[in-house]
């Protein structure tokens, strides 16, 4: 059995929702297909101790400002779960929960999605699936044959399981350092990273990052020198936690080793260190797979985008995925203005034109 829409959205994260915030706000049909079985996206899979890089009234989705949590500066995941929940339920938006995405095929003027449960026919598709379902694992040499415990980021809960542990932590970007300070005092820890370990001023948080993206966006779609946005400022935000552990010398990172061996870990030297455990914090890669019958990545397997519209595909618009589909837009507060920009584009294409304004009444 198909249903029919204006829009499909393919996920009901944070970048899910705040695209159908503005759905909504000018009167499109729509609905948002969930694979999790309850609000939260991504968030409600972290680690215990994660928090955000902002203090909430800057971590917030388009019309609702997060509320502070009690005794933080910076919200943790905890927090941002409810946080999305009661967006969701505030602003009534039309979600099917258990839902998993197969595939995205042209249906001649519309766009069939097809789902485990059943397949919808739209005018408009939002991929908003994120990253966190497609962890990356960097192929080293040895890595089949070491015996002990192998983890990536998305499996990583608190230090208690690691307690007593030899663990080498993998990875000089924000998840790593988190993830290295979290286990510092319990474990005997290595940290290793490709390039030695690139802090940002203690003073900047999120509302830098985001403010140094947009500079780059605007530099750049004004021909200007490109700024070098957030990458230019360093990899790691020294949140308190991560602050504290490298104040007390506790996060000392050692280069890259070479190989895995049976046992832990061989540098390039030969020099050995071993390890019950090794966790990737190696990153992610877009959850893109259900678009394979569409035939759109290019050669190094990205979807070319205008803002978030695909080049080749005018119907379908990609969300929250970083940089290339929005300054910082894989962030909460970043997700915000692409989200915007979106449904206004899909708003002129259903009504044929192009969109530059809301409609007359809708506001902005």
């Amino acid at each position: 059995m198909s249903r029919r829409t204006d829009v499909v959205v393919i996920g009901g994260g944070q970048a899910g929702l705040a695209a159908g915030y503005h759905l909504r706000r000018l009167g499109i049909e729509f609905v948002i297909l969930d694979a999790q079985a309850t609000p939260g996206g991504a968030w409600q899979h972290t680690w215990d101790s994660l928090r955000l890089f902002s203090p909430a009234a800057y971590s917030s989705l388009p019309g609702r400002l997060m509320p502070l949590q009690p005794g933080q500066t910076y919200p943790g995941a905890g927090h941002v779960v409810e946080y999305l929940a009661d967006y969701e339920k505030r602003y009534e938006l039309p979600v099917e929960r258990g839902v998993w995405v197969d595939a995205v095929h042209r249906d001649g003027a519309f766009l069939r999605v097809e789902t485990d449960c059943s397949d919808w026919q739209a005018r408009a598709v939002v991929s908003a699936t994120g990253t966190w379902t497609r962890p990356f694992m960097p192929a080293v040499s040895g890595r089949r044959e070491y015996t002990g415990r192998q983890l990536h980021t998305v499996q990583y809960g608190s230090p208690a399981e690691f307690a007593g542990q030899r663990v080498i932590v993998v990875g000089g970007g924000n998840s790593g350092a988190q993830i290295a300070a979290d286990l510092a005092g319990t474990t005997e820890l290595t940290w290793v990273t490709q390039r030695p370990p690139r802090y940002l001023a203690d003073d900047i948080d999120g509302r830098a990052l985001f403010d140094h993206a947009t500079a780059r966006r605007r530099a750049l779609d004004e021909g200007r020198t490109d700024t070098g946005g957030v990458a230019s400022l360093g990899d790691i935000v020294a949140i308190p936690p991560v602050r504290a552990a490298r104040d007390t010398g506790l996060l000392s990172a050692k280069p890259m080793f070479s190989s895995l061996t049976t046992t832990g870990v061989e540098w390039a030297d030969g020099t050995r260190a071993e390890a019950d455990a090794v966790i990737w914090c190696t990153g992610f890669r877009p959850a893109l797979a259900h678009f394979a019958s569409l035939r759109l990545r290019g050669s190094r397997g990205r979807i070319a985008t205008e803002g978030t519209r695909a080049v080749e595909e005018p119907r379908l618009h990609l969300l929250g995925y970083g940089d290339w589909t929005g300054p910082a837009s894989a962030t909460l507060i970043g997700v915000g203005r692409p989200s915007r920009d979106t449904a206004r584009e899909i708003a002129g294409l259903l009504q044929g034109r192009t969109l530059t304004q809301p409609p007359p009444g809708r506001g902005r």
